[in-house]
């Protein structure tokens, strides 16, 4: 289920034009960053929902060395309904806002024995209903365990986003249903996976790295103007 995003605008370029030029930017961070996969490890649809939530705010290199431990003691739905807070909060404290996340954990792994029989869902409409879980989290579900079409926006999709002037929106859910108007479903796991990669190397929030960027032709420069940003 698409986003509600409202059209996209760039200046006077018009949707033909915008989505022609999505695709050269696709096409491009194909070649940059051929892996299009989140770094997150897991080896479970449970798992994978556990450290998305975590990753809030957090480092994926951290939630991975925290996770390890986690599915050693917790390693199911099951457990995770079962365990005391207490514990969730002292095995995930280093990944921060951990009595959040630990009562997220609780109540999502308690939801999903109730409603889905243990089995975490595979629709955009139920995982939404699971505490804990936005529309990023969601699409992190849909595109990495059940090869479903899914537009993660993240800080960095959003920033590189309004850069490139492929939106115009600064909510999430506003530039998720701008880009899936741009781009064909199959690009938009792999779209976003580059996008994120490409704010972390490149396209960083105070001093993005235009000189050397591949991007820049077909960048609009957005706030941006001879490598300084401008709010």
């Amino acid at each position: 289920m698409a986003g509600p995003g409202r059209k996209a605008r760039s200046g006077g370029e018009d949707r033909k034009s915008q989505q022609a030029r999505a695709a050269r930017l696709s096409a491009a961070l194909a070649q940059l960053y051929p892996e299009a996969r989140i770094s997150l490890d897991f080896t479970t649809p449970w798992q994978c929902l556990v450290a998305t939530i975590l990753s809030a705010q957090c480092t994926d290199e951290r939630v991975n060395r925290t996770t390890p431990e986690l599915f050693r003691r917790l390693p199911d739905v099951g457990a995770m309904a079962q365990a005391p807070l207490e514990e969730i909060q002292r095995l995930i404290q280093s990944t921060g806002f951990f009595r959040r996340k630990s009562q997220a954990l609780k109540a999502a792994a308690g939801a999903i024995l109730e409603r889905y029989g243990g089995e975490v869902p595979a629709r955009m409409e139920e995982l939404l209903t699971l505490p804990g879980v936005g529309r990023k989290t969601a699409n992190v579900l849909l595109g990495h365990v059940f090869n479903q079409p899914g537009l993660v926006v993240d800080t960095h999709v959003r920033r590189v986003s309004l850069r490139l002037g492929l939106t115009c929106e600064h909510d999430a859910d506003e530039v998720e249903g701008d880009l899936q108007k741009l781009l064909p479903p199959g690009d938009w796991t792999p779209f976003s996976m580059r996008m994120i990669l490409h704010g972390r190397r490149i396209c960083h929030a105070r001093a993005p790295r235009c000189p050397e960027c591949l991007l820049y032709s077909d960048c609009r420069r957005v706030g941006v103007a001879g490598g300084k940003v401008h709010v």
